[in-house]
């Protein structure tokens, strides 16, 4: 029993040294006043920032809208992010007021957004643009209108949501499909459809906007990530 007892001793004495030689041979941290301390950095960060863009397309009965949406955005934190957008939109319909006319839009402005992500592949979108518009009509013999020539403006409030491929927290490059809605339904505006009621009224009809685009963040060399 005696001989056990001195066994366990002559182990703990053991242990005790090697953590006491261990403890002896971990380097003792002193703080310096004149090393540079690690800090986290704020203000304007030049890695949040991204660019790419979308293209428009939508399809309805006698017409279509086309277009490309360059954008420049900053990444304001992990669920959120605003930037700056021009746009060029091209929409083209025919049989308006008669057989075998034409109607051609142009349309160019700039606009801001805001995308908020409360899960990593779904968004929600707000976007305001300022559209500027040069049209021209082509009228036919079944058409009551004469043909015109009219430049125009509208401001357009586009609403909605959509899918991406993976924003995650610090994400990088990914892709994005989106269905935004004008709620504005201004007349000139290049995302509604121009209609009359049976009383000739203006009756402008929401086009759902499909938009598909990609994220490409910038300075990404150092960093690594957006």
């Amino acid at each position: 029993m005696k001989k056990v007892f001195c066994i366990a001793c002559m182990l703990g004495s053991a242990l005790l040294l090697a953590i006491a030689s261990r403890a002896q041979d971990a380097p003792v941290k002193v703080r310096n006043a004149n090393e540079d301390q690690p800090f986290e950095e704020k203000g304007f960060k030049k890695e949040h920032l991204f660019t790419g863009g979308g293209v428009t397309a939508s399809f309805y009965s006698g017409g279509s809208v086309l277009g490309v949406s360059p954008v420049l955005g900053y990444k304001i934190n992990d669920y959120l992010d605003g930037g700056v957008v021009l746009n060029y939109v091209f929409n083209g319909a025919r049989d308006v007021w008669g057989t075998n006319d034409r109607l051609k839009q142009h349309v160019w402005g700039p606009g801001a957004f805001v995308r908020a992500y409360p899960i990593s592949f779904l968004f929600v979108q707000a976007q305001f643009e300022q559209n500027f518009t040069n049209e021209r009509y082509t009228t036919s013999s079944s058409s009551p209108v004469p043909a015109y020539k009219i430049n125009a403006s509208a401001p357009s409030l586009l609403l909605g949501g959509g899918y991406s491929t993976g924003r995650i927290k610090g994400g990088t490059t990914f892709f994005y499909i989106s269905v935004l809605a004008d709620v504005l339904k201004q007349w000139n505006s290049p995302y509604v459809d121009k209609r009359y009621d049976d009383y000739g009224n203006q009756k402008p009809v929401i086009i759902p906007v499909i938009r598909a685009g990609v994220n490409v963040g910038l300075f990404q060399g150092r960093y690594g990530r957006y």
